[in-house]
This record gives structure tokens, sequence and C-alpha cells, in this order.
């Protein structure tokens, strides 16, 4: 019974809940599109912290034999709480899209209908379809089709989480007005890094892992799996290669941005004018 209790389908909307109502009398010049984009924020970095505890409980256990080798969490994780947070994550996306475009004035949010849910997912279709594709992919591999096995890897899957909270740090620094601070360029850093480390490269160390248990190359390993499990991680690795690419040209711009900022405030930048000598008599 404190299982279900605890599970995501009560935590995660209700974690959303509370900080709504609590937000708004700590930050009272906050709009409502600011209190449900922090609130969100927090949320999906409660949800990260617990995705990847699991991941290091359920990795440090199956180590010895990476494909045998089980744990509870691998499975039980995914339905108590990775489940309920991708579906009510999808529906806290919309709340903040909505509201943040109902602050901006726009006639079609004046209420929610058809219209509005179609814009977002018009305007977030690749989140969208990432969310829908863990649920309709990962799920399903996780509790039918794995036959008991790469628990480990599931564990991996899981720390995929560890960039969220540093994503949402720096949103939520934004929201503040910090965005100049040194904890935002520090924090910058380590979404890149984060981000790189376990949404990108996990995928190589994984097959590299299958490989090193059967004794194959690196190179091999996606000829001896199957076909659909090779598809099913191109599917979740192409969005994750196309946000870092987006994370780095807007580190880029917003490092560019400030570089021009100190050559236009610096006395160096700007030398001391010539006189014209040729209009002289």
């Amino acid at each position: 019974m404190l299982q279900v209790l605890a599970c995501g389908v009560v935590l995660f909307p209700g974690l959303f809940f509370t900080f709504r109502k609590v937000l708004p009398s700590i930050f009272k010049h906050w709009t409502e599109a600011d209190v449900v984009l922090v609130s969100e924020r927090l949320v999906s970095s409660v949800h990260a912290v617990m995705a990847v505890t699991a991941g290091i409980v359920v990795v440090s256990s199956c180590r010895g034999n990476v494909i045998t080798d089980r744990h509870w969490l691998a499975t039980h994780f995914v339905i108590w709480y990775g489940v309920p947070y991708m579906s009510y994550d999808i529906f806290a996306m919309y709340l903040s899209h909505y509201h943040r475009f109902r602050v901006k004035g726009h006639e079609d949010y004046k209420s929610h209908s058809l219209r509005t849910v179609n814009s977002f997912v018009r305007k977030e279709f690749l989140l969208v379809l990432h969310h829908i594709a863990l649920l309709t992919i990962l799920l399903p591999v996780t509790l039918f089709f794995r036959k008991d096995q790469g628990d480990y890897f599931i564990g991996c899957l899981f720390l995929t989480e560890l960039s969220t909270p540093f994503v949402s740090l720096g949103k939520i620094l934004i929201q503040l007005g910090l965005q100049e601070c040194w904890l935002h360029k520090v924090n910058g850093g380590a979404v890149l890094l984060s981000f790189f480390m376990c949404r990108i490269a996990l995928f190589p160390f994984m097959y590299w892992k299958y490989g090193s248990h059967y004794g194959i190359p690196l190179y091999s390993v996606p000829f001896h799996l199957p076909l659909s499990t090779n598809l099913g991680n191109i599917c979740i690795l192409a969005p994750q290669v196309y946000w870092f690419v987006l994370l780095c040209c807007k580190g880029y711009r917003l490092y560019k941005r400030q570089r021009d900022a100190k050559n236009q405030a610096s006395p160096l930048s700007s030398p001391e004018p010539v006189s014209d000598t040729s209009k002289e008599d």
C-alpha cells in the first residue's frame, strides 16, 4: 500500500501542485507562466535525482554480469515512477506552453482548446515524440521483451537524467535574472559536460560493455544485436544529439555576446579619434 501511495501517480502531480501554491507567495512579482515553468523544472529535477540514484544502484549491483544480473529497481522504478512521470510531464509541458503564450497576449490562449493543444504539439513536437517513444518503446522492452536480462543497461538509461537538474537550474537562474552571475556560467559548463557524457557517450559505452562481455570488438557489436535494439537506441540517441548541438550553439552565442559586451565596455576597444589632417588649411 505504501508503495502505491508513494508512486509517481501521486508524487509528481502533488509536487507540481505544491510548488504552484508556494512559489507565488515567495516571488510575488512572478506571472503564472513563471510559476508553472519553475514548478515544472523543480519536479523534473526531483525525478532526475530519483532516476540517477536508481541507476547508480542498479549499475553497481549488476556489474558482475551485465547480461544476467538482476535488480528489482530496473523494472519497478519504470512502473512506479518512470511511466507516471513521463505521462505527467507531457501535461506539465503543455501547461507551461499555454501560460507562456497566454501571458504574451495571444488571442487563441484565452482558454484551453484543441487549438492550444495542437499548437503545443507542433511547437514541442520533438519533446512530445521523445516522451511518447519512451512510453511506447522503453516500457514494453523493459517489462516484456528483455527475457529478464539486461538490468545493467536499464540502469545505464536511468543515468541519462543526470543532466536534467543542471538544465533546470539554468532555466531557474534565468527566471531569477541571474544569467550573468558566475553560477550560471559554471552551470552552463556542467550542462554540456553531463549532457554529452550521460546522453551521448553513454550509448557507445553500453555497446562496449556488451562487447566486452562477449569478447567482441566495439565495431562488431551492432551486428550481434537485433535490429530492433539498434533502432531503439537510434531513436533515443538521435534527439539527444540534436539537443546537444542546440545547447552548444546557445552556449557559443552566449559566450560571443558576453565577449562583445566586454569589448564594448573596455576603453581599449574604443581608440582615441585621429585628427583628419587632410582638411587642415
